[in-house]
């Protein structure tokens, strides 16, 4: 379906919280970072292939981070956890908004450090 001039704004909305939704996190520890852009992808995925594309990069990059605080737990064993915990956290949100600012200037945001698992 075409998208005419009228729908870039809300495009644009979308495209924003595909990534903004990330930070529910601060909320929802687990599910808010991985369930918030899940829900908007998962919603609005067919409307757009900009949509598509910003939702993937974002649930690609919470994953990612899913599993680096996951391998900081463990490391937390030895105390270094304790240290790269707060860290993940902070650049976390420090990467979701800088994407969330990239969307709504119409940029797509390439998370650094990320393992593309849904292409």
């Amino acid at each position: 379906m075409p998208v005419g001039p009228a729908e870039f704004p809300s495009m644009r909305t979308w495209n924003i919280l595909c990534h903004a939704s990330a930070l529910l996190g601060v909320f929802f520890h687990f599910p808010g970072h991985i369930l918030g852009p899940l829900i908007v992808w998962l919603a609005k995925r067919h409307d757009s292939p900009e949509i598509d594309a910003h939702g993937k990069e974002s649930l690609n990059f919470q994953i990612s981070m899913l599993i680096y605080n996951a391998i900081a737990v463990v490391f937390c064993l030895v105390l270094i956890g304790f240290l790269v915990l707060p860290i993940l956290w902070v650049l976390n949100a420090v990467f979701v908004i800088v994407a969330s600012i990239q969307a709504s200037d119409g940029k797509l945001y390439r998370y650094p450090v990320t393992i593309r698992f849904i292409e």
